[in-house]
């Protein structure tokens, strides 16, 4: 018999849907794609939508079980006894949280049951650390592994670590709100004037630009950090217990003077902080690793939680963690719950059979809507593109040459990707043999700060030539060092350069992609996730010799990636993009007709 599991998240940031039938993953979609509000935490109905016509089935009345990725009434407990602890301060913080709470949060079961059309079979809620393990371990290739979850905070835990074998997932133990690896690199997020919960992979991508000279000041003040990598935050120096801020008076005069305005300009003072932050938050995971390895005597580690998408931090755990293996769920941050609490039901409650893939179950992520060459075409048509119908090896050979031409091409292909990154089915390339390549992407593309790296694709059976990385990467969830063969050394003047001025030096023969650091952030492409996107890059390859091609998400700064043709065709007529392929369809930018009526794109968006 058929066993056809719903799992949801959301109502607090990214929701999503996850459709498993039988413990296959049909469909996987975050709401963001579809209303186009970036980190919709509102209920994901057009998710659910999609997810149920990826499935075949007409109504909620066709699913056997709802799973919902935290207990909402154990996340409203904490929340309370965390005011009443601080009263009478956070009297402002509580009347803001109180009235959804009061209206929606405390009544999620009824608002699921309504919003599915009164759906009166089975529901499960999981605790939200134990939604990130499962989705970190049942997708995996292991048989059995130790997990390590961390995050902001869940309804208690802000970080846990256990055991997936066979079937079975059990947690071991947890890390308590509100000592949070996630909250302490948050609050260094709004400090450098980032959006929170938004903005933490710029502080990531500006560490390596600055020195880390208050990490000692991190540990010595704000952080007492054990051998085990458990922490416990000073709570003196932070504001997020009572108050609406992250950060406090004291955290400002601790670092000598105010958070960053947000998008005022970047200074040297914000790279070190980032640079501190990072060393710190490396360190944690480092020891939360090895403490886990010692506790389970597992050989692979699985990872999920918000702060797994650190993948500086991922790279550093392979590299010099006891672990032969690593897996990182590809959404890693609160969208990944609903997949997550979806297999928790699947394989621990209903206790079916788990049978690991060879290389993973999430079938590349690659988990979203896909529409047909008659769906796009009727697209276009409407909005008035001009196009030309490429066969494959036409669209894959005359987009190889646009990017060896240094074109800008939106590459529109299959299904949408879930999770976080853009892994070749709603991306942006670029030659990352390009010495201006960084600066146009970052600038003209994507409107966003100049500092920002890029990452590579590269084809899987070329990595080892390019990158010191001896295992797949295909979710982009791994930073590794350039090998050295490849890297451009800096000149006496050139290493007295600070921040933002080592931006324009070339640091290898692909400097597109080749961060101050001379480090990556990499995914490696194989031909069994996504066919033509290998092939794209072989083409590329045989034109040029080099297998990598800088990829980027298919948006724009403070917009969600693109889900649909129409979608791409906006974003493609908003930017300088010079070329888009959607489907079987390639677009020329000077032959498009101008969109009426239109916005000016770039006003929307202030640069550093």
């Amino acid at each position: 018999m058929t066993v056809t599991i719903l799992g949801i998240s959301g109502f607090y940031h990214d929701s999503a849907a996850c459709l498993l039938r039988d413990g296959e993953i049909i469909a996987a979609a975050q709401e963001e794609r579809f209303t186009r509000k970036k980190h919709d935490s509102g209920f994901p109905k057009h998710a659910i939508d999609y997810c149920l016509r990826e499935g075949g089935l007409h109504s909620s009345k066709d699913i056997d079980y709802v799973g919902f990725y935290d207990k909402p009434l154990l996340k409203f407990e904490r929340i309370l006894e965390n005011y009443l602890g601080v009263a009478p301060r956070g009297w402002r913080s509580f009347m803001t949280a109180m009235p959804v709470w009061l209206k929606e949060k405390l009544f999620t079961r009824n608002i699921i049951r309504r919003e599915l059309g009164d759906y009166q079979g089975v529901m499960f809620f999981s605790e939200h650390h134990e939604s990130h393990a499962a989705s970190a371990f049942y997708p995996s290739p292991f048989k059995d592994a130790a997990v390590l979850t961390m995050d902001g905070v869940g309804e208690w835990a802000t970080s846990s670590y256990g055991i997936g074998k066979g079937n079975d997932l059990q947690l071991l133990a947890e890390l308590h709100y509100p000592h949070s690896l996630g909250m302490l690199y948050t609050a260094f997020t709004y400090y450098t004037g980032f959006k929170v919960n938004s903005g933490e992979y710029k502080l990531m991508g500006l560490a390596p630009y600055g020195e880390p000279k208050y990490a000692d000041l991190i540990l010595d003040k704000l952080v007492e950090l054990k051998d085990d990598g458990s922490l416990k935050l000073n709570m003196k120096y932070f504001n997020y217990l009572h108050g609406l801020t992250m950060t406090n008076g004291a955290f400002d005069r601790l670092f000598m003077g105010p958070s960053r305005k947000p998008e005022s300009q970047v200074t040297q003072r914000e790279m070190d902080i980032a640079a501190s932050i990072q060393m710190v938050t490396e360190e944690i995971m480092l020891r939360m690793a090895r403490h886990v390895h010692r506790e389970t005597g597992m050989e692979n580690l699985c990872l999920a939680g918000g702060v797994a998408l650190n993948c500086v931090g991922n790279g550093r755990i392979l590299r010099e963690g006891p672990f032969k293996r690593l897996w990182i769920q590809p959404a890693a941050g609160d969208a990944g719950g609903a997949l997550g609490v979806a297999l928790l039901i699947h394989h621990k409650v209903l206790g079916h059979e788990r049978n690991p893939a060879e290389g993973d179950s999430m079938k590349g992520s690659l988990l979203g809507p896909a529409f047909s060459d008659t769906e796009i075409r009727n697209c276009l048509d409407s909005i008035g593109a001009k196009y030309t119908e490429c066969s494959r090896q036409q669209l894959t050979s005359r987009t190889a040459e646009l990017l060896a031409q240094e074109k800008v091409v939106g590459w529109f292909q299959g299904r949408m990707e879930f999770g976080p990154r853009s892994l070749g089915s709603r991306s942006i390339l670029g030659d990352p043999r390009s010495k201006k390549m960084q600066s146009v992407l970052n600038l003209k593309i994507k409107f966003r700060e100049s500092f920002r790296p890029f990452a590579p694709s590269v084809l899987r059976e070329h990595v080892s030539e390019y990158f010191d990385l001896d295992q797949d990467s295909p979710y982009m969830l791994l930073v590794a060092p350039l090998r050295k063969g490849r890297r451009i050394f800096m000149t006496e003047d050139q290493n007295r350069l600070f921040g933002i001025e080592k931006l324009n030096v070339p640091r290898s023969d692909i400097p597109a992609v080749t961060h101050v650091d001379y480090s990556a952030r990499v995914q490696t492409v194989h031909t069994e996730t996504n066919s033509i996107y290998h092939e794209l890059l072989q083409e590329f390859y045989r034109l040029t010799g080099c297998p990598v091609v800088v990829n980027t998400s298919f948006n724009v700064r403070g917009e969600p990636i693109v889900c649909t043709p129409r979608d791409a065709y906006l974003c493609f007529m908003r930017t300088e993009m010079d070329n888009l392929v959607v489907g079987s369809y390639l677009l020329e930018k000077a032959e498009q007709p101008p969109i009426e009526k239109d916005i000016d794109w770039q006003s929307l968006y202030k640069l550093d």
